[in-house]
């Protein structure tokens, strides 16, 4: 179930999300407009947010976990236009 948008100025707050990944306990920080996006991509491809957090770190390289996370959302979101 997706969450109602927040009022403007809480999209841009962080919200801290503990998930296992790769068999470990990680906490992830994104802004709350992040999360929602990332939550909408999983609802999408019918993963969980945890198998499509995993996804994304396999193929991150060097980049930080929140990073890779904010540059796939921002390039999913730009596909859709």
């Amino acid at each position: 179930m997706m969450e109602p948008d927040p009022p403007p100025a809480a999209s841009s707050a962080i919200v801290k999300h503990s998930l296992a990944i790769a068999g470990h306990r990680t906490s992830i920080s994104l802004e709350y407009a992040f999360w929602d996006g990332l939550k909408t991509i999983a609802v999408e491809r019918g993963l969980s947010l945890a198998s499509l957090v995993a996804a994304i770190d396999a193929e991150r390289g060097a980049a930080n976990l929140s990073s890779a996370i904010r540059v796939f959302v921002l390039n999913w979101a730009r596909s859709r236009k």
